[in-house]
């Protein structure tokens, strides 16, 4: 099987999905059971942890789901690491999703104090999967402070621009080799889910581009099958592109 594999742990779909925006808990549900997902974040400072009213967490079934918290709405390092210790003092995960966000209006990450957070918590156990720019040399630093895998942005947060610089994620594909490379944020529609797997990406992780669109739960499904097409036209091997016209059919031997 052609699974993604985090720190020895195996998932058949290579699309992570995200919880917010949707229009009601059972809408969530719904559309993360057509993504085909199996890993799904959650932000830990806008769920209700204690359960006392209905939550988020009545929708997602842990038994069936990986359930992978994140740091949304931290702007401090030493925000991201204590929303982190709470998601794994109330039983969600000691995996953490890091976002430490830099700039309030483009959502763009602070990588210095994501690198400062990946090496706490990884000192404490944590599997840290952070959220990052696409450079190249912050990529490689989240990794010798023991990241688990690094996820560059393809746009801005929210924006469903699709991925804005195709040259950066194939450098970062053929430098990173060690763990996963995951595109996180800026998918807008099945098709830019499927370029950025063409680009060799191990996996896709959205949100708004299934919660946002019109349909939903047909957006879900919509962005399984263009991950799965992505993956396997990547591993396929696309055909060399030519200036001019090449005959489909082969001149030699035609009867004149």
């Amino acid at each position: 099987m052609d699974s993604l594999i985090i720190v020895g742990r195996q998932f058949r779909s290579r699309l992570i999905v995200g919880t917010g925006k949707y229009k009601s808990g059972q809408e969530t549900a719904r559309a993360i059971a057509a993504s085909g997902a199996e890993m799904v974040t959650v932000a830990v400072r806008r769920v209700n942890l204690d359960r006392s009213k209905e939550s988020l967490l009545d929708f997602i079934d842990p038994q069936k789901y990986f359930l992978l918290p994140n740091t949304a709405g931290c702007y401090t390092a030493d925000e991201a690491i204590r929303t982190a210790r709470l998601g794994r003092e109330v039983g969600l995960s000691d995996w953490v999703k890091i976002e430490v966000i830099g700039d309030q209006q483009t959502l763009f990450p602070d990588v210095q104090a994501t690198i400062e957070a990946t090496r706490v918590l990884v000192k404490e156990g944590f599997t840290v999967l952070p959220y990052t720019s696409d450079d190249i040399v912050v990529a490689k630093r989240l990794i010798d402070a023991g990241a688990s895998a690094v996820m560059p942005l393809g746009a801005p947060i929210g924006s469903g621009l699709g991925i804005q610089n195709q040259a950066s994620i194939r450098i970062l594909r053929e430098m990173i080799t060690d763990v996963p490379l995951i595109v996180d944020a800026g998918v807008g529609t099945a098709s830019d889910a499927t370029i950025a797997m063409e680009l060799g990406v191990d996996g896709v992780l959205m949100n708004t581009g299934i919660a946002g669109a019109q349909d939903p739960v047909l957006m879900a499904e919509a962005m399984k099958n263009a991950v799965a097409a992505g993956r396997l036209a990547f591993l396929a091997g696309r055909m060399p592109r030519k200036l001019y016209a090449t005959a489909s059919s082969p001149l030699e031997g035609v009867v004149r």
